[in-house]
């Protein structure tokens, strides 16, 4: 696939152009389909919903009226049935990958994908990407450890996915990810905004100009929430 055939399958026009009645009639229909899904197959929403009221699928207007979760629940119900939980929508064969948080603030949660969802996943960074002004051809540092946590992971394969190139920052101290990006000159950074200002404060240390790194014209920080 070239260039501008990667470039071009992740814009769809019939979907990012569409009128707002007819995306709108899309995400009542999309919603439907997922609450059905989770009432069908997925413990932990099928018990939460209709304790809620809801046994059946409502329309997208009365989002109002199903209940918030909260990472406290989600913590409980693995700890309750570990070591995933309850939260699950397909056989436990199904998945495929497996990814937690980062627990600096209690225990981890885990979190885990199918091929499908993981696709899913990866494709959407790439329509952020390009929302950013990312296209294929740019060079895309990403400076993370990529320990468990999933929001790197999802981000370097959707810069590959896009048709970029994929560079990983993992296992380096931030003076090695400097003298790498001063050799490889990447045209974007993801990292989360007070990382790129430890970047830039370290490069000033080393004497060593960020300006002059590369990422220039396209910088972008993901924060992670």
């Amino acid at each position: 696939m070239s260039l501008e055939q990667r470039q071009g399958s992740f814009f769809a026009p019939e979907l990012e152009t569409a009128p707002r009645e007819e995306l709108e009639q899309l995400q009542d229909k999309r919603f439907r389909a997922l609450l059905q899904q989770v009432l069908d197959t997925n413990p932990f929403y099928s018990r939460k919903l209709r304790d809620a009221g809801i046994p059946s699928p409502v329309s997208l207007d009365r989002l109002s009226e199903l209940p918030f979760t909260t990472k406290t629940e989600i913590v409980a119900d693995q700890l309750a049935h570990p070591p995933f939980g309850t939260n699950l929508s397909f056989p436990l064969a199904s998945y495929t990958r497996l990814h937690q948080t980062s627990g600096t603030t209690g225990v981890p949660v885990r979190w885990l994908d199918t091929p499908e969802t993981w696709d899913s996943f990866v494709k959407q960074w790439c329509f952020v990407y390009r929302g950013a002004g990312v296209r294929p051809g740019d060079r895309v540092f990403v400076a993370f450890s990529f320990g468990p946590f999933v929001g790197f992971w999802s981000g370097f394969e959707g810069a590959e996915k896009l048709g970029c190139m994929a560079i990983t920052g993992g296992g380096q101290t931030t003076e090695q990810r400097l003298v790498a990006m001063s050799q490889l000159h990447p045209t974007v950074l993801v990292c989360t905004p007070t990382y790129a200002l430890r970047l830039a404060e370290a490069g000033r240390a080393m004497q060593m100009d960020p300006a002059k790194l590369g990422v220039m014209y396209k910088t972008w920080q993901h924060n992670m929430l």
